[in-house]
């Protein structure tokens, strides 16, 4: 399995931010339904969004915000039309992790990869600019989605392109570029993308669990966060 491949090589992986992530001023955001002020807020206005985000690290004296694996979000009820239809049950199991930090942050690549694609997801809600990058490990092909990032960096990208271990290859995007979210990273490991290109579901049902994490193993193995 993949999450056994990524686990024996933890000790290879370059940090996909400049910064700490086990610091004393990184938090974890809770955006689950037990969380009453998230519960309750009108998360449609990106403004008002940002000032929860800022309001939720100040709680923890914190600068810098994670989470989000496997964990069942309500804040997909700003974006119905991607994440659900009033018909059917919405998505809202997150398939990566967010690191909420400010525009303009520099994103690394962890391992040496090569651009499999660029694509801007530019609907209210969704990724916006996004990458996707191709690793081998152990004759083992698997991927690393990066999305919410700046237009301007990312454009400058091309499939097929080479990135070295560590190089800065794009940067956390500011809203409403990014897809229209408070500046945040959103960061996950892809078995197999199932044919697609540029884009990927951050997203899944929830009775749907079991067989996403499997192909979409916890991104923390190469983050390393102790608050993950």
């Amino acid at each position: 399995m993949l999450a056994d491949l990524l686990e024996r090589h933890q000790h290879e992986f370059h940090p996909v931010l400049p910064v700490d992530l086990n610091a004393a001023d990184v938090a974890r955001l809770d955006f689950t339904a037990h969380n009453p002020v998230v519960r309750d807020a009108d998360l449609r206005d990106t403004t008002a969004f940002e000032t929860l985000v800022t309001q939720l690290l100040a709680d923890q004296n914190a600068h810098i915000g994670v989470g989000g694996y496997l964990e069942n979000r309500v804040i997909y009820r700003r974006s119905p039309g991607l994440f659900g239809d009033p018909a059917v049950p919405a998505r809202s199991l997150h398939l990566g992790v967010d690191v909420w930090l400010r525009a303009g942050t520099p994103v690394l690549a962890p391992l040496d990869a090569t651009v499999h694609s660029v694509q801007d997801n530019d609907n209210f809600g969704d990724y916006g600019p996004t990458v996707i990058l191709q690793h081998t490990l152990e004759d083992t092909t698997f991927y690393t989605l990066y999305g919410h990032l700046s237009r301007r960096e990312t454009a400058l990208l091309r499939p097929g392109m080479a990135i070295e271990k560590g190089q800065t290859f794009t940067e956390v995007g500011p809203a409403p570029e990014n897809g229209d979210w408070p500046p945040h990273l959103h960061f996950q490991v892809i078995a197999d993308l199932q044919g697609r290109s540029g884009d990927f579901p951050g997203v899944a049902l929830p009775e749907e669990r079991e067989q996403w994490a499997a192909l979409c193993p916890n991104p923390n193995l190469i983050l390393q966060s102790r608050w993950l």
